[in-house]
This record gives C-alpha cells, structure tokens and sequence, in this order.
C-alpha cells in the first residue's frame, strides 16, 4: 500500500520531466498493486500513459488549469474544510506536529495540507495507520474525486484508487449527484472580486493568527463547499528531528 500511496502522490503532483522519465517505474507499482481492482489499475495506467507521452508545458498548463485556478478543485486539503478562517492556521500547526511525531521534515515550499504532500507523509507510516489517516481524509478526496469525473478528467482515477485503499470504494460515487447539482466555481467567475477582499483580510489579520494558541484542536477533515489553492512546486518529505 505504502509504495502505492507514494506513486499517487506522485500523479498528483505538477508535471515535471523527472515524473514523464518514470513512466515505466509508476505503470509496474501500480500493475503490482494488489489493493486495486482490475478497473483502477487500467484507468491509472492511461494516466501515466497520458503523463509519459503528452508536451510537458501543457501538462503542467492543464494541471494549473485544473487545480490552481479555483477552489472547487483545490489541493490545499483544509482549504475545503476550513476556508479562509483562523481555524485553518491552528490545523496547519497541529499538522506540522503529527509530521514531527514521525520524526519527518517538510522540504518543500508547500503548505503542510497539500494533498500530495499528505499522501507522501501517509506513504512513510505502517499500512494501519496510513489507511486510518487516509480514511480521515476520505470526505474531501472523495469531493474532489466526484468533481474530476464530473468533468471527465482522467485524473479522478487517482481519487478513485485512494478509496480503494482506503476500504471505502464507493465514496466518490457517492458524491456523484451532490456534485452535479453544484454550479460554476464562484471563485473562477469572480476572480478578481475575490483575490481583492482575501488580500484585505490577510493584510488586517495578523493580530489574530496570535490568539487562541492554547487550544489546540486534533487534525480532523471534513468536506466543505468550496476550496482554495496556494504557490506549488512537487512535494518532499524526509527524515528529521
């Protein structure tokens, strides 16, 4: 399962050409991968397919596209459960110390929810623990997974799979009518609006990122409405104090 999770966290991370160069590498991990059904395995393999042959400037214009320019597909993991509130800064914290517990340093320029980079540090743990925690994110995983099939996008085949190792399989398909009933991301039709009253708030709200330290509230995940993206380069985790 470990070695599973780390190849999904690769395709889910910004085309590089060292990920096209391990085509071959991702399409025997995921062939190998007993926890995948038959369906799966054949989706994923497209994939790496797609990645290993596609312009490497457009697959990383497509995964721009598709994941940095609204919410409704963002890849900031709190972001759909928190949004913009000083709640998402107290997980961010409670998150940075279950990487600590595991002794695991972030060593890249990402926020610590960032799915790729959660699915990396999942990959680092023994298989109970990593399906628990996998389990714990699963209603967000599974938004995003009903979201990317409602569109088509041969990428919900990694979310698929995640609820397969998860042991909950039917938790995208689950979203697939909540999904279609939703409307056009605000956030893409109102772009300019929106980044103008977030860069207010930010400006006025670093008086309050001070508070309420003293409670500190376990990591808990949740699906919610909308969603955010930040600045990303591919995720790494290693070993630290």
């Amino acid at each position: 399962m470990q070695t599973t999770l780390k190849c999904l966290s690769a395709l889910l991370s910004y085309p590089s050409q060292a990920l096209q160069d391990a085509q071959k590498e991702l399409a025997a991990v995921i062939e190998n991968g007993c926890r995948l059904t038959p369906d799966s395995k054949t989706a994923l393999l497209k994939l790496i397919r797609h990645i290993g042959t596609s312009d490497l400037l457009d697959l990383q214009a497509d995964y721009v596209g598709l994941f940095d320019q609204g919410r409704d597909l963002s890849l900031h993991v709190f972001e759909h459960v928190h949004g913009q509130s000083r709640d998402r800064g107290q997980a961010m914290v409670d998150l940075l110390a279950l990487y600590r517990r595991h002794n695991l340093a972030v060593e890249a320029h990402e926020l610590p929810d960032y799915l790729p980079l959660l699915l990396e540090f999942f990959a680092q743990l023994e298989m109970t623990e990593a399906q628990q925690l996998l389990a714990d994110v699963m209603p967000v995983i599974a938004l995003l997974g009903a979201r990317l099939a409602h569109r088509n996008e041969t990428s919900a085949a990694i979310f698929s799979a995640l609820a397969e190792l998860a042991g909950t399989p039917e938790a995208v398909a689950d979203k697939c009518d909540e999904v279609a009933q939703e409307g056009p991301d605000e956030t893409v039709v109102n772009m300019d609006k929106i980044w103008e009253e977030e860069a207010v708030s930010f400006m006025t709200s670093a008086d309050n990122c001070q508070q309420d330290q003293q409670a500190v509230a376990p990591v808990h995940w949740a699906p919610r409405a909308s969603s955010s993206q930040d600045a990303r380069p591919n995720p790494h985790i290693d070993g630290g104090s």
